[in-house]
């Protein structure tokens, strides 16, 4: 059955904080609002917001007509991604679009592209059989803690440092080295390939950007994704922190920039690659999202059936996380978290409810690594998340007991190795 995700923007608009419309050309102003509106001085966690995208749409074919033009490509990730173009170009053209409208391919999670597109032009595509949903793009934007602005420098030195076991590490039963053959790709702003706590393969890595200062896959430019990638995996090595998974390989896949901001089009693209490249084993931690979109969880749905494990924010708006993206998501290897404070107390800004929600995680006061080959404390359920995902790489997830104060009533288990 066709889905019309075009007629549900009224709901899309309520589960957004603000409706900005935004084109090609004036992305850079919009980012830059969006840092004024979000530099809020009493936060002391990362909030995620999301924005409509005008103009671009995320386009979903249905996978049985994907499927029947298959027999004429390779079934490796280059030939079926070059199959969805010309899938897409012809779609497009037959309501005489032109194909350089396209933007982002995926074909490895859900069969689609990214195109800049009127309004008029995607209700068109829609009366075409092989088109399953047509959904507008969202740009969401993770606010900085308060003193620190987007790519600032973090707290506590560097690797002179003695070496310490943050709090939620203990708490988890965490900080074993680790030997598995699995890697970690932290879905973020990138990782800085230089710290020295970190092991980080860049060559595996994808980057959503492709020009500017967000273009180096090796640096990560705001911080968070540096964050994120200490929680599950610093090494144990004497300085710094050490992560739950400790000296575990991760692979960044870069789809925020500098100011914490991206498009719902180039997340996907970034599960689209972990899809195509994952093993089973692996595991993906996204700490980010925004408002509802059936084409984000439809990714991470189909990216976790290929055996890669997921780790998802439940989100930080104190409100349901169902819905959230990619926290509603849900299916077999997919786990959403929310955040508590040590002694096992909730964290007043975490969102809640299960489902979505599998575990709690802490998330509160979380120190680990920053850009600069720092370190900085830091709270959210963006903290929270990477714990999961640490605990993951070392197997399955346990419990030990349950978080106090949870708003739904339904006590969220404590993940625990």
């Amino acid at each position: 059955m066709k889905r019309s995700l075009l007629k549900g923007s009224a709901l899309l608009l309520m589960s957004s904080f603000v409706f900005y419309a935004c084109s090609e050309n004036n992305l850079e102003d919009a980012l830059e609002l969006q840092n004024d509106l979000s530099d809020d001085s009493s936060q002391d966690h990362y909030d995620m917001g999301s924005y409509v995208l005008e103009g671009s749409y995320i386009v979903v074919f249905n996978e049985d007509v994907v499927g029947d033009s298959s027999s004429k490509y390779g079934s490796d990730y280059p030939s079926t991604t070059r199959m969805v173009r010309e899938l897409a170009t012809e779609v497009l053209g037959s309501f005489q679009m032109k194909g350089d409208l396209i933007e982002h391919v995926y074909s490895r999670s859900v069969m689609g592209v990214s195109a800049q597109l009127s309004d008029e032009e995607a209700n068109l595509l829609l009366k075409d059989p092989r088109v399953a949903y047509v959904e507008k793009d969202q740009m969401f934007t993770l606010a900085p803690p308060p003193g620190k602005g987007p790519g600032g420098g973090g707290d506590g030195g560097g690797g002179s440092d003695p070496q310490e076991i943050p709090w939620g590490i203990t708490r988890v039963n965490g900080g074993a080295t680790y030997t598995g053959s699995g890697v970690a790709w932290i879905i973020d702003s990138g990782i800085e390939a230089s710290h020295e706590d970190l092991n980080v393969d860049v060559s595996r890595g994808f980057n959503a950007f492709t020009k500017g200062r967000d273009g180096d896959l090796s640096s990560d430019r705001n911080g968070h994704g540096t964050h994120v990638a200490g929680t599950v995996a610093a090494k144990d090595n004497n300085v710094g922190v050490i992560g739950v998974a400790a000296g575990a390989t991760v692979i960044p896949v870069k789809v925020l920039d500098s100011r914490g901001s991206g498009s719902y089009s180039g997340v996907i693209a970034g599960i689209d690659h972990v899809a195509a490249n994952g093993s089973n084993g692996d595991v993906a931690n996204m700490s980010l999202g925004g408002g509802f979109s059936q084409a984000v969880n439809d990714a991470v749905e189909a990216a976790a059936a290929t055996g890669v494990k997921f780790a998802l924010a439940a989100g930080n708006e104190s409100t349901d996380a169902g819905t959230k993206s990619p926290a509603s998501a849900n299916g077999p290897n997919i786990y959403t978290i929310s955040a508590m404070a040590e002694g096992d107390v909730w964290a007043s800004f975490s969102n809640y409810n299960n489902p979505p929600v599998d575990y709690c995680e802490p998330g509160v006061a979380v120190k680990s690594t920053w850009p600069g080959n720092g370190y900085n404390t830091i709270s959210g359920t963006s903290m929270a998340s990477p714990h999961a995902a640490g605990l993951l790489l070392l197997g399955n997830i346990s419990s030990d007991g349950s978080v106090s104060g949870d708003p739904d009533g339904n006590p969220d288990a404590i993940g625990v190795n």
